[in-house]
């Protein structure tokens, strides 16, 4: 596992189990898919330039609530000035701006509110994770998979091949019953500044996650991923969870939790216990998902090794290299597939929806120090609010 930060891990580069198509991308695509940028940011930026390298792709219209921001991004992409557009109304003019499908890299509170509206106008939506913050985000995201375009979320654990492999076999019986799982979020967080008047200095530079309503807390924001590998093992979300959080990192002025400690329950029985961290403590970085047998264990990874050691499937799997670029570069050529073949059956969205509840169930239940049930939270439907005041429309 390599020593990385949050922001590192962002910076380095600046799903429902789907084969992973090759890495080599399209060098003679049947069309251009006029693309919509809302989120220009470090990682924004980044992936638009993947898109653009494609070869299927078009980066027609670009938004950012800062101005300078979307400006340099329509610079490097190639975009025209005319369709460059800034403030919270800049994903509307996006939508309205001839594109076909939109990618959306904003802090996950905005997400169910834009994909919606892009959907809402006949668009194909890709998006970043967390899909939401809160469960009616999370239901609003659920209930565009029933539409007739392409819905599409980038997560990357599932595209790399070594991981694919292990979870085939694990399918196949090759832990036997499976006893319980472990998962593992370790990163080494990033600064917290004081806030101002208005929360426009938090919803760049990644200060967002620090703030449970803007970001998701950093179970929902980084250990999701590790999270999301145990769902797709495991097939279905949990039923329960118990735990406890707390705040460590110095000098904090958000409220999310950089230490988690959660034990889930599936309706099996199946038990997973998940760590989380984010302290700049010089821990390693860590995203990683253990399932355990009887007489034999697997890992999935994403950057470590997978590997199903033991049992009647052993299976010596394979270093997991460079799965935040080749990951991303997979699911856009997915993505691309999807929408130039109709292929509308959007089976990654159930699993990043259960991933997200998933994360918010742990984190409720660890703030509250409670076993809390899905059907509780999904009962309370809890809507998380942020303030906009003084920001420009």
């Amino acid at each position: 596992m390599k020593h990385l930060s949050r922001r590192q891990f962002v910076s380095r580069a600046a799903a429902a189990a789907l084969l992973a198509p090759a890495l080599s991308f399209a060098a003679d695509t049947p069309r251009k898919i006029k693309l919509g940028l809302v989120g220009c940011g470090g990682r924004g930026k980044w992936i638009a330039k993947l898109f653009r390298q494609h070869g299927g792709y078009d980066i027609h219209a670009v938004a950012d609530y800062f101005p300078e921001v979307a400006d340099d991004a329509g610079n490097e992409l190639g975009t025209d000035k005319a369709r460059r557009f800034s403030g919270l109304s800049g994903y509307e003019k996006v939508i309205k701006s001839g594109v076909e499908a939109v990618a959306l890299e904003t802090p996950p509170f905005f997400i169910p509110q834009h994909a919606t509206a892009a959907a809402a106008a006949g668009l194909h939506v890709y998006m970043a994770k967390p899909v939401a913050v809160d469960v009616p985000g999370c239901l609003a995201i659920e209930a565009l998979a029933r539409k007739k375009q392409c819905i599409f979320v980038d997560y990357q654990m599932p595209t790399d091949p070594f991981n694919q492999g292990v979870v085939q076999r694990i399918h196949e019986g090759g832990l036997g019953k499976i006893a319980y799982m472990t998962t593992f979020g370790y990163t080494q967080g990033f600064a917290d500044p004081p806030k101002t008047d208005t929360i426009a200095d938090r919803l760049q530079r990644l200060t967002w996650i620090n703030d449970v309503a803007l970001g998701c807390d950093f179970i929902g924001n980084f250990d999701i991923h590790a999270i999301d590998a145990a769902l797709w093992v495991a097939g279905a979300r949990p039923v329960s969870a118990m735990g406890a959080s707390r705040v460590c990192r110095d000098n904090p002025h958000g409220d999310s939790r950089d230490i988690c400690q959660v034990v889930f329950e599936f309706a099996d029985g199946l038990l997973l216990n998940h760590s989380g961290q984010g302290l700049k403590n010089n821990t390693d970085g860590a995203l990683t998902c253990r399932i355990y047998g009887p007489t034999a264990y697997a890992q999935i990874d994403y950057w470590g090794r997978a590997f199903l050691r033991g049992g009647s499937k052993h299976y010596g799997g394979g270093a997991v290299k460079n799965l935040y670029e080749d990951g991303a570069k997979r699911n856009i050529a997915s993505f691309y597939d999807a929408v130039t073949k109709n292929d509308f059956s959007n089976t990654i969205v159930r699993r990043s929806v259960d991933g997200c509840l998933t994360c918010i169930l742990g984190r409720e239940a660890a703030a509250r120090r409670a076993k809390l049930t899905m059907d509780e939270l999904l009962q309370e439907n809890k809507k998380l609010e942020v303030s906009l005041k003084g920001l420009k429309a």
